[in-house]
């Protein structure tokens, strides 16, 4: 996750010793308190996305703390805002709650209580602001980082190369597991390109019998076979002046292969019953998520198809290696779901932050998305607040090790203060807490490199 923001404790209370000691209290406890007598004096230090939380006392010289409540929400509804009396009752504290406090103490109180308390509205305030952080994002994004989206280095490299490629006529491999968004990708380079007023003409390879494989890629004439009661247009032809996205080529049946490579080499095709040759004009993008010249080698694909569509090549690197992107594109997916169902964008909680961020994403960004879905429908148990990953997989343990797992979040957390200190290492170590050594020697071993982030 981003780099998580420092949180201050703005404390109101008019009773001195009482605010003398609290202070104290959350200090030994290592927070950072501001403290103030009145709401009069503590106002001009809170406003909307305000870096803090509020502590403050119910009865109160001039405007009461419930009083001031109202106020603090109407500018920001999401400022936790934790209220504290010495004349306390149930009624007043389901009131307060009902009004939009965070949460409610009544003096005395112990001290573990307090800073408890502090602590999760701390964490809730955090979460918040990280979340707003990323909403802002991607509402000032556009063009292709508004569809293959991702900070990570590999996503910039993955735009870059298809935008490149978009405006040449170049046939395309790409190669990514599955769920990686393999024909979002080819998408792109189509819509990217000089093609893109012309159709886009996706076609899964995988399990087409060879019957109907040659009927779809080529076409037939009525009567080509006894179902053939009239003329079909097959996919190239379709494609003309666009798009042909052959997904999963590594499953297509070797005696289609050296129909396809005759089609790709002369760009024409004949129709199934026909002895007329039809020429096309698109650009063909494959993918697999085998490698097709290890299949090739192993005689499981041929290697003159591999190497003529094998001009250039994309790679799309799997969710576990590009972790700084989990938040930005669950947050993505959780916008998408809320619209889709018509519900409130519900707010990660630290634990399930770090259930995204450890796991090992076996379906890759297709998985995140069907997890983001069951978190805006509360498909999460009782109260919502269980593992977003363990309702799916075998038993969604772990595969990495606790030093692998370590190493991906501090990656994660490094590389996005990286990004929002524009590759500044003394800001960066700074905004980290870790001396500038301490962070140049991090990213030696996390082989990242400031300087892709100026």
């Amino acid at each position: 996750m981003s780099n998580a923001p420092a949180i201050r404790v703005l404390l109101v209370e008019d009773d001195e010793d009482v605010r003398i000691s609290t202070t104290q209290v959350l200090n030994l406890a290592g927070l950072d308190v501001e403290s103030f007598g009145s709401v009069e004096r503590a106002r001009a230090h809170v406003g909307p996305g305000v870096p803090a939380i509020v502590v403050c006392d119910v009865r109160l010289p001039g405007i009461t703390g419930t009083e001031w409540l109202h106020e603090l929400h109407a500018a920001d509804p999401e400022l936790p805002v934790i209220l504290m009396t010495g004349h306390g009752h149930i009624a007043m504290a389901v009131e307060a709650m009902r009004d939009g406090a965070y949460d409610f103490i009544e003096k005395p109180f112990t001290t573990e209580r307090l800073v408890a308390i502090v602590r999760h509205a701390i964490e809730r305030r955090q979460l918040t602001l990280q979340v707003r952080a990323l909403r802002e994002a991607l509402d000032n994004w556009n063009g292709i980082q508004s569809v293959l989206i991702g900070r990570s280095a590999q996503m910039q490299q993955v735009r870059r190369t298809v935008m490149t490629l978009a405006e040449t006529s170049a046939d395309v491999l790409i190669y990514g597991e599955t769920g990686t968004g393999k024909e979002l990708v080819a998408r792109c380079l189509h819509d990217y390109s000089k093609r893109r007023r012309q159709h886009f003409v996706p076609l899964n390879c995988g399990g087409l019998p060879e019957s109907l494989a040659e009927s779809e890629l080529f076409g037939h004439e009525p009567g080509a076979f006894t179902s053939a009661s009239k003329v079909r247009v097959g996919k190239f032809e379709y494609a003309n002046g666009g798009t042909l996205f052959l997904d999963e080529i590594e499953s297509m049946p070797m005696a289609v292969q050296i129909k396809l490579l005759r089609a790709l080499q002369e760009r024409t095709v004949e129709r199934i019953g026909s002895n007329k040759t039809i020429p096309f004009d698109c650009r063909v993008v494959a993918a697999s998520k085998d490698d097709l010249k290890e299949l090739s080698d192993r005689q499981k694909f041929r290697a003159d198809l591999y190497y003529r569509i094998g001009v250039a090549f994309i790679e799309l690197p799997p969710l576990r290696e590009r972790r700084e992107d989990i938040p930005l594109l669950f947050e993505h997916f959780t916008l998408l779901a809320a619209s889709r169902f018509e519900r409130v964008a519900p707010l990660l909680s630290s634990a399930q932050l770090a259930d995204l961020m450890a796991y090992a994403w076996p379906g890759n960004v297709r998985e995140l998305r069907n997890v983001a879905d069951r978190f805006v429908l509360g498909l999460l148990g009782e109260g919502g607040e269980g593992r977003l990953t363990q309702q799916h997989g075998a038993d969604a343990s772990l595969p990495q090790g606790l030093p692998q797992q370590v190493e991906s979040f501090e990656r994660a957390v490094i590389v996005e203060a990286l990004r929002k200190h524009h590759g500044d290492q003394s800001a960066t170590a700074s905004a980290l807490s870790v001396p500038r050594q301490t962070l140049f020697d991090k990213l030696r071993k996390l082989g990242v490199t400031a300087d892709q982030f100026k």
